[in-house]
């Protein structure tokens, strides 16, 4: 290990941890190695932080004992849980209090749990604007996180809460351009003319580094993280010019968006409704010179466009 101490990093071959498994990994003078957690040693995406350098171990979120053995040793740990994989806010719950009880008995001296904003502060149970989904959130997938903080501290894990918004990489896949009625291609959100606060992926995982690197200077501390706080009709002009194919902004309200009817879609279009009419608050948050002042190559969403333009299929 080189005197390198290791970071067990959940999520290794999944969006955050794996951007933050490669920032390591990239850098040699980073005095980190390592630990990449996940269910299936033998993906290609395993096999491909292995040939980096990682240290790849098998581990279940469901098998608390597992957890355990994978914290064993590591100065300090990357924590997301997928609220995705089964859109379970219990679930989600269940595993992030697995994980704090394992990061405590460990001794982990620097954990980052991937966090999000309680909703209800700005919009509350109460408020009929949105429905109430599960129970008792406004968008479980991010009061759940947030309700899941107290976790740490109560296990005694030294921990920074690094809350992140929309990956720009959304744009390639779920919230990709379609092509309208008409034949032209429409990003369809329904936030109106309120701006979307987005970050791309492998800035998450640069600013986690730095997080790490940082060491006890942000423990116990709240980093909210953004790349850009765009409105759409500014995001399909910016994809127009640099994409060379015309894309333009469709709004629906968010009623319209959560009868879209696929999996999941009150959820997102509660988000979407609640990154709309709470942008001022969540945008705020973000403060875009502190991002960059941990990293500064962060990327502003016109840069991560060229990055990415060939990944686009407008056809």
């Amino acid at each position: 290990m080189d005197g390198k101490r290791v970071i067990t990093v959940f999520g290794a071959t999944g969006h955050q941890g794996g951007s933050l498994a490669r920032a390591v990994l990239e850098d040699k003078d980073s005095g980190f190695t390592v630990r990449a957690v996940t269910r299936r040693p033998d993906s290609d995406r395993a096999g491909q932080l292995e040939r980096l350098g990682a240290e790849i171990v098998r581990a279940d979120m469901d098998d608390e004992a597992s957890l355990q053995s994978a914290l064993d040793g590591a100065y300090g740990a990357y924590l997301v849980t997928n609220f995705w994989e089964d859109m379970s806010a219990a679930h989600e719950q269940a595993q992030a209090q697995a994980l704090a009880r394992a990061a405590g008995h460990a001794g982990v001296q620097h954990a980052i749990w991937s966090t999000l904003d309680d909703t209800r502060e700005c919009i509350p149970l109460d408020d009929d604007r949105m429905p109430t989904l599960q129970g008792s959130y406004k968008v479980p997938h991010f009061d759940a996180k947030a309700e899941a903080d107290h976790f740490f501290t109560d296990a005694g894990v030294p921990t920074t809460f690094l809350r992140t918004t929309f990956y720009w990489e959304n744009l390639l896949s779920m919230f990709a351009p379609r092509r309208g009625e008409d034949g032209a291609f429409e990003l369809t959100f329904p936030m109106g003319d309120s701006r979307l606060s987005g970050i791309a992926v492998d800035d998450i995982g640069r600013i986690a580094l730095a997080i790490f690197q940082g060491g006890t200077d942000f423990i116990a501390a709240t980093i909210s993280i953004a790349g850009e706080h765009l409105t759409v009709a500014d995001m399909a002009a910016a994809m127009t010019d640099v994409l060379g194919e015309p894309v333009r902004y469709r709004p629906l309200t968010a009623d319209a968006f959560r009868a879209l009817g696929f999996p999941g879609a009150d959820e997102v279009g509660n988000m979407f409704q609640y990154y709309a009419d709470c942008e001022h608050g969540f945008t705020a948050a973000r403060d875009l010179d502190a991002a960059r002042a941990l990293h500064p190559g962060l990327q502003d969403f016109r840069t991560w466009l060229y990055a990415h333009r060939d990944q686009f299929h407008l056809t």
